[in-house]
C-alpha cells in the first residue's frame, strides 16, 4: 500500500526521462490550421444517377449548391431527386431551398440553416 502512495506522490519513481518521447506536434497544428470547417461544392444534377455524389456531400459536412435546370424537362425525375434531396436535408438536420426560379437547389449540412428574408432588393 504505501508502494502505491510513494508512485502516485512520485517518491521511488523508477522511471527516467529515456522512457519518454518527444513529439513534434507542429505539423498537426499545421495541418489544423489550413483545414477548413466545411466546404461549398457546387453539382450538376441531369438525371437521379447523379444524386448519390451531392448526398454524400452533404452527409460529409459540405454545402452544395446543385444546378437542376436539366431535370425541367423531365417532371418525374425532378420530382423524384428533389424528394431525395429533401430527405437529405431532413437526414442530417440540415437545409434546403431553391434559387433562381426553381434552376438551383442549396442544401446545407447540420448546424448550417438558411434564412429566407432576402436582402435588398424588393
Amino acid at each position: 500500500m504505501v508502494k502505491i502512495f510513494d508512485t502516485l506522490l512520485g517518491k521511488n519513481s523508477t522511471s527516467s526521462d529515456d522512457e519518454y518521447m518527444e513529439l513534434d506536434l507542429s505539423s498537426y497544428e499545421e495541418h489544423g490550421r489550413d483545414a477548413p470547417a466545411l466546404l461549398v461544392k457546387i453539382a450538376t444534377i441531369g438525371d437521379l444517377k447523379d444524386t448519390p455524389r451531392v448526398k454524400d456531400e452533404v452527409y460529409n459536412g459540405n454545402i452544395v449548391i446543385v444546378d437542376i435546370s436539366r431535370l425541367k424537362m423531365d417532371k418525374i425525375s425532378y420530382e423524384r431527386v428533389l424528394k431525395d434531396l429533401k430527405e437529405v436535408a431532413k437526414d442530417v438536420n440540415g437545409d434546403i431551398i431553391g434559387l433562381g426560379d426553381q434552376r438551383y437547389v442549396v442544401l446545407t449540412p447540420m448546424s448550417v440553416k438558411i434564412s429566407r428574408d432576402k436582402i435588398g432588393g424588393a
